[in-house]
């Protein structure tokens, strides 16, 4: 059975984990069929915090526990996940020191046989990426807060080259309702 995987991606606080949690709900998915955020159990397992972001170990981990995760669910007819093996290889470029060191870690994340097995998935996949909402920032000590249009960019520029399409929900949608059911048009769901 071939199964159609839904990412939902983009800088923290724009409501992804909310919009997992929505369509999770309304599509009667559990389990397996959902890739929860692994980065804060990758960070509580290992004792990195955020001012650890840009250490290239610690995207490495966050990737590696995502692409397990997803391996899990691949046997379901709809698995959601709320990031992807993306997320890890944007914050690492976010927080590179300039563009040769940017370049370095986007190698390193990208070249690896896990993701470049995803990378393939990927393609065929459906990306819905999250635009900044200024009201939703909330600092809850984890996430990283700054830069969100910048990471933004950054989610569109890695997605375009590594040739994965992408659907963009921004601000101007805002209501959890019209989100989950532009999601589920998209899916054709």
């Amino acid at each position: 059975m071939a199964t159609t995987s839904i990412y939902i991606v983009g800088p923290s606080s724009t409501g992804k984990t909310t919009l997992c949690h929505a369509l999770a709900d309304k599509l009667g998915l559990s389990g397996d069929a959902i890739v929860g955020e692994v980065a804060r159990e990758v960070m509580r397992r290992t004792g990195f915090t955020r001012n650890h972001i840009g250490r290239l170990d610690m995207q490495r981990a966050i990737m590696e526990a995502h692409l397990l995760e997803e391996e899990k669910g691949l046997g379901y007819s709809i698995q959601l996940c709320d990031r992807s093996a993306i997320d890890p290889i944007v914050y690492a470029i976010l927080t590179a020191a300039d563009e040769h060191a940017a370049k370095e870690k986007y190698e390193s994340l990208t070249t690896s046989e896990a993701f470049q097995r995803a990378l393939v998935r990927y393609r065929n996949d459906i990306f819905v990426l999250l635009g900044p909402v200024q009201e939703w920032l909330v600092d809850d000590g984890v996430r990283s807060m700054e830069n969100q249009l910048e990471c933004f960019g950054l989610f569109k520029k890695t997605l375009s080259e590594l040739e994965i399409p992408f659907y963009e929900i921004g601000d101007e949608m805002k209501g959890l309702e019209d989100r989950v059911n532009r999601v589920l048009g998209i899916a054709r769901l």
